[in-house]
């Protein structure tokens, strides 16, 4: 069984529709909310499609927050 955390990154096995194959964990439970990274259509698939289909996890994206950087 694999685990995941919100803002995981995932490498599908099968290619979205718009030619992407990297997704973002946005919803944990026994179904996994999934973001497209190209093009933001999410998804909800059930746990077990989710661990089938992943290929690979990729690194986290480093989030610039903007908030902090005024002064």
């Amino acid at each position: 069984m694999m685990h995941f955390e919100l803002g995981d990154r995932l490498r599908l096995r099968k290619q979205h529709p718009c030619g992407n194959f990297d997704w973002e964990v946005v919803r944990l439970g026994a179904d996994i909310g999934l973001r497209c990274e190209k093009c933001g259509r999410r998804v909800l698939l059930p746990r077990s499609e989710v661990e089938r289909r992943t290929k690979q996890v990729l690194p986290r994206l480093e989030k610039k927050d903007d908030f902090f950087d005024e002064e």
